[in-house]
């Protein structure tokens, strides 16, 4: 690859879809596809119709105010306060609300600028790059299962049928201090990325992903994933954006 064609830049295209699943009422879900600024979130909510739909939405409406940024620590920073804005939002919409019950989402926000990649999360949605046919998690799930798997108490295997397996350790809204964790990566021209709440990877395996990123376009990826899901009883709301980067044009 030469350097004119490392300097080309990239433009990033997106598709998402969401579904309340199998088993649950309501989808608590909520997600958000922002090119124009180079921002697409997922928030997975919990605490029931009148928290979880409430936390997951408060988070795409808040970052849905952000306008592009030319720095991108600037960027980082103005999403993370956001973030925090909105922990503090709903602790104050629990205790007038819902007699202070807990209510809360987590959330992964992919964030593009040139060919500098940012991910900031917290809780259990996931964040994975899907480059030559490598399926690979950016993101560190916060929960009780995934601190047993790095003490190496249990397996990744073991823990996909662990009794604790849905319990998270950190999410928006659900304490008075929220840390949210911050990655920064390199992008290359055919990456894509999946941005997904829990409800598509506790139902849908790995090499079944691959095969559905394979298809030709990303919304027929995107119905594919959401469709594999479903066919598998997903027990939880299925979230799912694709984002790939492409060269543009040359005029």
């Amino acid at each position: 690859m030469n350097d004119i064609t490392i300097r080309r830049p990239l433009t990033w295209v997106s598709e998402g879809a969401t579904d309340v699943g199998t088993v649950r009422p309501l989808n608590e879900d909520s997600f958000i596809m922002q090119p124009e600024i180079g921002l697409w979130t997922v928030a997975d909510g919990m605490g029931g119709h009148d928290g979880g739909s409430v936390a997951s939405q408060m988070i795409v409406h808040n970052l849905q105010g952000l306008t592009k940024k030319n720095n991108l620590d600037d960027f980082v920073s103005e999403i993370e306060n956001t973030i925090i804005e909105v922990n503090q939002s709903l602790l104050a919409y629990s205790k007038e609300k819902l007699n202070g019950r807990t209510i809360g989402s987590t959330f992964i926000s992919l964030l593009i600028k040139g060919n500098v990649g940012v991910c900031l999360w917290a809780g259990d949605s996931r964040l994975y790059r899907y480059r030559h046919n490598k399926l690979t998690p950016l993101t560190e799930d916060h929960s009780h299962v995934a601190e047993l798997i790095k003490k190496g108490m249990i397996t990744a295997e073991e823990a996909e049928t662990h009794p604790e397996r849905n319990i998270i350790t950190r999410a928006v809204g659900t304490s008075e201090r929220i840390d949210v964790d911050i990655d920064v990566f390199e992008l290359n021209v055919g990456d894509q990325f999946l941005l997904c709440s829990d409800g598509l990877y506790n139902s849908v395996s790995e090499l079944d992903m691959v095969s559905c990123l394979n298809e030709n376009s990303l919304l027929t990826s995107v119905n594919k994933l959401i469709e594999s899901a479903l066919g598998n009883k997903a027990s939880d709301n299925v979230s799912v954006i694709l984002v790939k980067g492409m060269y543009q044009s040359a005029d």
